[in-house]
């Protein structure tokens, strides 16, 4: 294969993931920020809920981030 067209694939996996799970997080941190201001009282819980989701988000930033690197070193 060109070493080109993988480098683009790469670049795109990393790229699409982290500008996808950078929106998620938002979207998340938002409704978990709306939710708190709503129900103060169980602004622990929503928390500890939220930096679970933040957690599961990040994970598949870095799945991608090892398969772009998969792909720049072991399939070029």
């Amino acid at each position: 294969m060109d070493r080109g067209i993988i480098a683009l694939g790469a670049g795109l996996a990393i790229g699409i993931a982290a500008g996808l799970g950078g929106l998620g997080i938002g979207v998340a941190s938002s409704r978990a920020f709306d939710a708190t201001a709503r129900q103060p009282e169980i602004a622990g819980k929503i928390q500890s809920l939220l930096f679970i989701a933040i957690v599961f988000i990040e994970s598949t930033t870095i799945y991608a981030l090892v398969v772009s690197l998969l792909l720049m070193f072991v399939f070029s």
